[in-house]
């Protein structure tokens, strides 16, 4: 696992946290959605960068 994989995963999981507290709030579903592929983007990067692929 290099520094960018962890990096993007990390951030990735920062914003299914915002995501969670967003809805809690109830925030407009559209900042939802936008975090939502945000969070997805970088969680799927970081996966895909991992070294375990080769």
């Amino acid at each position: 696992m290099n520094g960018i994989s962890t990096l993007l995963i990390v951030v990735g999981l920062f914003l299914v946290g915002g995501i969670i507290s967003f809805v809690k709030q109830k925030m407009p579903a559209s900042l939802i959605v936008l975090l939502s592929l945000g969070a997805a983007l970088c969680l799927v990067a970081g996966v895909l960068r991992l070294e375990v692929w080769n």
